[in-house]
């Protein structure tokens, strides 16, 4: 295994993917938010001041997935031709799961921008309680599956992968 964004000097470089072909590529990625009982409440009876949590942070997952090429140094500029952010609400862990599921044609994959896209919608969530509950937590970011390109699909283990 060679880390492809280093050179033969140990210096950084972004990769050159201008030979490869445009393909298909699908990302799908989750993060975790635990949060107090009380919180998780608010938030499903739209109780928090700074309004609704889960639409505001639909909206900056987006938002985080498109941008994600200023971000993060390496990362290509990338023509984002569908973002899916989807909240699942686990009141028995007083928990939101998030997944982002991002598409693209193209010469390289959208992992990054699937990982960003969850990590931003968590931290909006946080942002729009922490008012209420500074004791949340982030957690378990992490990518689920993705497809297309040169290395073909990747499935984390025992994950349910919708789509």
């Amino acid at each position: 295994m060679k880390l492809t964004h280093i050179d033969e000097h140990g210096r950084a470089k972004m990769v050159d993917v201008g030979e490869k072909a445009d393909t298909q590529r699908v990302a799908i990625a989750g993060a975790s938010i635990q949060m107090a009982p009380q919180t998780l409440s608010m938030i499903k009876e739209g109780k928090m001041k700074k309004g609704d949590v889960l639409s505001v942070a639909q909206v900056a997952g987006i938002m985080g997935v498109k941008r994600t090429s200023e971000l993060i140094p390496m990362c290509h500029n990338i023509l984002i031709s569908g973002v899916e952010m989807n909240f699942r609400i686990d009141e028995e862990n007083s928990m939101i799961h998030i997944e982002a599921t991002v598409k693209t044609v193209g010469k390289t994959g959208v992992e990054m921008e699937a990982l960003q896209g969850v990590s931003i919608a968590a931290l909006t969530i946080y942002d729009m309680c922490k008012a209420v509950d500074k004791d949340m937590v982030i957690s378990n970011i992490r990518l689920i599956k993705k497809t297309g390109g040169k290395s073909g699909t990747y499935i984390r283990g025992g994950e349910c992968v919708e789509g």
